[in-house]
């Protein structure tokens, strides 16, 4: 890997960012890592809204758009646990641990964690071939 040095700092961080943004998309991991945060944060807003709004409130719409917000989400989550699947050959025990951990709350920060170290694991095989 090739490294310039650009005098110019805010071209630097640009460059910078779109490069991590460019590497977390590319791999299955990467899209699960994103998915699986924004999944989470979601399911924390719906509980918040399940909770606050509709129950001490008593707003009984309050969940419906927050819900279906979360359930594309969700559904997404589950397409990205697939992928990530069929793309790392685990077996049944990975994706099934990652999937009942989305099912609890602040969880996914667990499955964040592991899957960065993965993710680096995976670039260091990638850099040493």
């Amino acid at each position: 890997m090739s490294h310039r040095i650009i005098s110019n700092p805010q071209f630097l961080v640009i460059v910078t960012k779109s490069a991590y943004q460019t590497l977390m998309f590319s791999s299955a991991i990467g899209r699960l890592r994103i998915i699986s945060i924004i999944e989470g944060l979601s399911f924390l807003y719906l509980l918040y809204h399940s909770i606050y709004s509709k129950r001490i409130l008593g707003i009984e719409d309050a969940i419906r758009v927050p819900g279906m917000i979360h359930g594309v989400l969700f559904c997404l989550f589950c397409i990205a646990l697939l992928d990530a699947t069929l793309a790392h050959k685990w077996k049944l025990k990975i994706p099934s641990l990652i999937f009942l951990a989305s099912l609890i709350p602040f969880a996914p920060i667990w499955v964040e964690l592991w899957l960065k170290k993965q993710s680096e694991k995976d670039q260091s095989l990638d850099a040493s071939n």
